[in-house]
């Protein structure tokens, strides 16, 4: 590995920008694709800008616009030959099944599908022709491909030249990585699946009791003390039944997030992130002056989680009472005016389910430091909050907000050394995931509702009639 840097420090730099600009198109451009290393490439440019043979901000722009190109030839290419490859031989052999239920998923999905998958090996190189083969609009796939090559290639350029002199240790841990990865795309199945059994059951604890009673027990003791039970339901009333019920299912809520905490916390754990968490420190620790520190940490004390939970509180019961009457049961009371009940489980799970290490200067762990969490977790809260029922615009603005927002808090805590890299990426993945369960089940809620609406409404029209 060695001998292979040294021959390609003394090449000359345009010779290399051309290089793996083709390496990094052809990785989704061609189908053959499916066999280059993509990251080893741009973990590579990296190191090699770290070393000043490139300089990093050519060469970023260089591996993004070549990530763009594949992207969009591939894209054309499945626009161009999608029908004549699904009335092939090929194609038959999927079946129309397995199209219809890939463009029934690329449709839900839309834009976030092309985005996560960049991130994914084999993925970015099929998903850009699927797309295209679907039908999915230029205008609607571009801007999606661009925010996942920005990403993709900025991450993995950035880890390369933070590597520095480590470039074969990141080298070694980019097979673990990709494993978390695939983990990680596991979990957030996990995450949605939850989230769609939430929105079917709205009040979680009730809707288990009832599976419950069905087990020979617990028939057993209905069938013996039935009456005594519904007395007791009786004596304590309809107000301190749907209390009790809410604790349970805040119970059921701290249970989900301290399993969804354990799965992000080992994918990181082992994934190899850690490994550069010293060069980041040190990075910023470089950068660091007097009066940006001062500006800085005023910025950071001032939107803290606990401020941002009371702005959801806020904004929330103020849509709540825009938008009445709403139900009352669990999933109902955390969609609107109880919305800022999940930031504060997911404060204290993160809370007791970290730090396990100490990061710089002895401050927030490894694994999650709270801040990072809760608000990743509330901005996410307040841009869906605001951005459902909203026209497009008004939801762009505010996912972007959320997201620059997002960024911006965390970064400024790396960049005052108040938390690690591995971190800050674990604290944002809880803080996106934990938001995602509720976005999930009140989407599911919105659809059943909507599709009994519509199978009610002929019944009604016919009775009129």
């Amino acid at each position: 590995m060695h001998d292979l840097l040294t021959s390609l420090q003394g090449l000359p730099s345009l010779l290399i920008y051309v290089i793996a600009a083709m390496i990094v198109a052809g990785e989704t451009a061609v189908i053959f694709g499916l066999l280059v290393p993509g990251e080893a490439t741009l973990l590579l440019v990296g190191f090699l800008a770290y070393a000043g043979t490139l300089r990093l901000a050519p060469a970023l722009l260089v591996m993004v616009v070549a990530a763009v190109i594949g992207d969009t030839l591939a894209f054309r290419s499945g626009r161009r030959y999608g029908p004549r490859l699904r009335a092939g031989r090929l194609g038959a052999r999927v079946g129309p099944q397995r199209w219809s239920r890939a463009d029934a998923m690329l449709g839900r999905l839309g834009g976030r599908g092309v985005l996560t998958a960049r991130w994914v090996a084999f993925a970015r190189t099929l998903v850009p022709r699927l797309a295209g083969a679907a039908g999915m609009p230029y205008r609607r796939f571009a801007p999606w491909n661009l925010a996942g090559a920005v990403t993709w290639v900025g991450a993995s350029v950035l880890a390369g030249y933070l590597a520095g002199e480590s470039y074969e240790t990141v080298s070694r841990l980019l097979g673990r990585a990709t494993g978390a990865v695939l983990v990680l795309l596991a979990a957030l199945v996990a995450v949605v699946l939850v989230g769609r059994w939430l929105g079917r059951n709205p009040d979680p604890a009730r809707a288990l009791l009832s599976r419950a009673a069905g087990l020979p027990p617990v028939r057993w003791l209905s069938a013996r003390y039935g009456v005594l039970f519904l007395l007791l339901a009786l004596r304590i009333g309809p107000g301190w039944t749907l209390l009790l019920n809410l604790v349970a299912g805040l119970l059921l809520l701290f249970a989900a997030g301290f399993a969804i905490a354990w799965v992000l916390g080992a994918v990181v754990r082992h994934s190899g992130l850690g490994v550069i968490d010293g060069a980041i420190a040190d990075w910023f620790a470089d950068r660091r002056t007097p009066g940006a520190v001062d500006a800085t940490l005023a910025v950071v004390s001032v939107l803290r989680g606990s401020f941002l939970i009371v702005v959801v509180a806020v904004v929330a019961a103020g849509l709540a009472w825009r938008h009445r009457p709403w139900r009352a049961d669990l999933l109902s009371v955390v969609g609107t005016v109880g919305a800022f009940v999940p930031l504060v489980v997911l404060a204290v799970v993160a809370d007791l389910a970290g730090p396990a290490a100490a990061g710089p200067d002895g401050r927030d762990g490894v694994l999650f430091p709270t801040q990072n969490a809760v608000v990743t977790a509330s901005l996410c809260t307040l841009a869906w909050l605001l951005s459902r029922g909203a026209r497009w615009p008004v939801a762009v603005a505010a996912w972007t907000a959320a997201v620059a927002g997002t960024v911006g808090i965390v970064g400024a805590r790396l960049y005052l050394g108040l938390s690690t890299a591995s971190g800050t990426a674990t604290s944002v993945l809880l803080g996106v995931a934990w938001t995602a369960v509720f976005m999930v089940a009140w989407a599911t809620r919105d659809r059943a509702l909507g599709e009994h609406a519509s199978s009610a409404e002929p019944a009604g029209t016919s009775v009129d009639a």
